[in-house]
């Protein structure tokens, strides 16, 4: 799947490739996205980095190509939408790609190295260092490139980091320039890194929270490696999709805990709700439960996305202004010929 976008196109769909007028001269990125999510979020993760990369695009035009790891297990269903709009991940070589995010997947070993596509994420990680100029590493991502590249182990929380997160800026970088203080970002993990032992690696930390701890950090390589433990790409209702598949495995039996509401996400009653109703699951235990539960009211002064929109324009621009700057320099050189 190829999409091509700019600020002036709407994307309604990730197959919609828009048309586009080619006598206007842009700056033309490529960009590549390796979608792992599980497939309960695989379309709608594309939809969301679809939308901040146009809404990112301004007088830039992106071609977005979209790809997944061979090694992620899918249901046949998700195989059968991978098989048709996505590309084979055998290509990313072949392409000129400027930029790359790379998401996470839903955890099935115990630690990474035991994941089923650990080591087709490693040859990603050392292809991406030398043949990007920024990567976006999102989530397990980061945790795996981390521990690949430093050997930096993850650490299990004592209870799943799930919601809304208040994330100050810790130092003027580029990615974070000019967005809303604090940033308002979606966590959703079982496992974090520590600020200490990335920065004893020379890492950057650009944003942390209090309650959730460092949440976006950088690595200067020969490409510019992002890091972003939380999920600023998440629509409004990302999180409460997640939570609700979270009860119905509790009431079907494929987790023993009953899940954590997500923090800082739903309004006092719909918490008081959740609270009455988790009681009742515990007691009852069955799969039909779960279609009793009444509508969900998030917060207000929760707006989804606006930290995202900030953070990839900020990391658009700077693809743009790399390739114009190498762009430059190699007229530069033709005309010192």
């Amino acid at each position: 799947m190829t999409l091509l976008f700019d600020k002036h196109h709407a994307v309604d769909s990730p197959a919609l490739v828009p048309a586009h007028d080619e006598s206007v001269q842009r700056t033309e990125l490529t960009i590549g996205l390796i979608n792992n999510m599980p497939d309960s979020a695989l379309r709608a993760t594309e939809r969301q980095f679809s939308r901040l990369l146009q809404s990112a695009a301004d007088s830039v035009h992106i071609r977005l190509h979209c790809f997944t790891l061979r090694s992620v297990r899918r249901s046949p269903e998700a195989r059968w939408h991978i098989d048709r709009e996505y590309g084979d991940i055998a290509d990313l070589g072949r392409l000129p790609i400027d930029g790359l995010i790379v998401t996470g997947a839903e955890p099935v070993a115990e630690r990474l190295p035991e994941e089923p596509y650990w080591r087709e994420l490693t040859e990603v990680i050392d292809w991406a260092k030398s043949n990007t100029r920024s990567t976006i590493w999102s989530c397990l991502a980061a945790h795996a490139a981390v521990l690949h590249l430093d050997g930096i182990e993850r650490h299990r929380l004592p209870a799943k980091c799930s919601g809304i997160y208040d994330c100050l800026a810790t130092t003027d970088h580029w990615l974070t320039r000019g967005a809303p203080q604090p940033l308002k970002v979606a966590h959703s993990r079982l496992n974090e890194l520590r600020e200490g032992e990335l920065a004893d690696c020379g890492y950057q930390i650009l944003t942390r929270s209090n309650e959730a701890g460092v949440d976006s950090f950088a690595r200067q390589m020969q490409s510019r490696f992002i890091f972003l433990q939380g999920h600023p790409e998440y629509d409004a209702l990302s999180l409460q999709r997640e939570y609700m598949r979270d009860i119905a495995r509790f009431l079907t039996g494929e987790r023993t805990d009953f899940p954590c509401i997500p923090r800082f996400y739903f309004d006092a009653e719909t918490e008081q709700v959740l609270a009455r109703f988790e009681g009742r699951a515990r007691a009852e235990r069955e799969p039909t439960l779960a279609a009793e539960l009444p509508g969900l009211t998030l917060r207000p002064d929760f707006a989804a996305g606006a930290a995202a929109t900030v953070l990839f324009r900020n990391w658009v621009g700077f693809l743009a202004k790399t390739a114009k700057a190498e762009m430059r320099a190699r007229g530069d050189r033709r005309g010192a010929r």
